[in-house]
């Protein structure tokens, strides 16, 4: 299986570190995108939830350090300039800066999220049925998947990364869609309100994540993404 084999990029970094390319011949870019995030990464120890954290983070409303543990019911809110990459249980989660995130389960499993602002950027173990994130605009019903999301009063934007997920309209029911993938193929905006002829769920372009970042916190629970080599630059979003 592939979480048995050694990583090949995990390989090549540390070779490469052994070696001193990144002084002399790797592009700036490669050291940025495995580095930026806190260097190469390996499964969380028993008993922490955070990763690294920056700026303003609270914790059911106490700041937060790398001892703070997150349980499945906290909220959890970033300042200006901030972020939070943090684990509970098989999930792993990257909470960037003006977010709020409240979770909703027992012990250290996750039933629902609700994003009540900002963005963030997820990983899930396999469940035995579906759990929600929901945003001001959009439920979307997930499954052992990648997925980012962000959220607005007026539109909610969703990357399904790789996975299953079922996304559908806060404000008509019938709006919803399937989506299957394996690497970033139908990222949606949904809309608050609609004109016309529009729809409240429309295609959109892959902005804001990058593989880097959903492979770190694929690692942080001990799994790989299902993809290839990380992509460190061009292409959409920032790929």
């Amino acid at each position: 299986m592939k979480n048995n084999r050694q990583d090949p990029r995990r390989t090549f970094l540390v070779r490469a570190l052994s070696l001193g390319w990144f002084a002399t011949t790797l592009p700036a870019v490669l050291t940025h995108e495995a580095f930026a995030l806190g260097g190469l990464s390996k499964k969380m120890p028993p008993g922490r939830s955070i990763y690294k954290l920056k700026g303003a983070v609270s914790v059911d409303g106490r700041p937060a350090n790398l001892e703070t543990e997150i349980r499945a019911n906290a909220l959890i809110k970033t300042g200006r300039s901030s972020r939070i990459i943090f684990v509970v249980g098989n999930d792993a989660f990257i909470l960037r800066s003006n977010s709020e995130l409240q979770l909703g389960g027992t012990g250290f499993f996750i039933e629902t999220m609700r994003i009540l602002s900002g963005k963030l950027l997820s990983v899930f173990g396999k469940r035995e049925k579906s759990h929600q994130i929901k945003t001001v605009t959009a439920t979307i019903g997930i499954r052992g998947t990648g997925v980012y999301v962000e959220s607005e009063q007026d539109r909610s934007y969703v990357c399904t990364c790789y996975g299953q997920t079922e996304i559908q309209s806060n404000v008509d029911a019938t709006a919803r869609v399937e989506v299957k993938t394996k690497y970033h193929d139908t990222p949606y905006y949904i809309y608050a309100k609609t004109e016309g002829k529009q729809e409240y769920i429309r295609p959109a372009p892959v902005i804001n994540h990058k593989d880097s970042e959903l492979e770190l916190i694929e690692q942080l629970v001990g799994r790989q993404t299902p993809f290839g080599f990380m992509n460190y630059g061009g292409g959409d979003g920032g790929y």
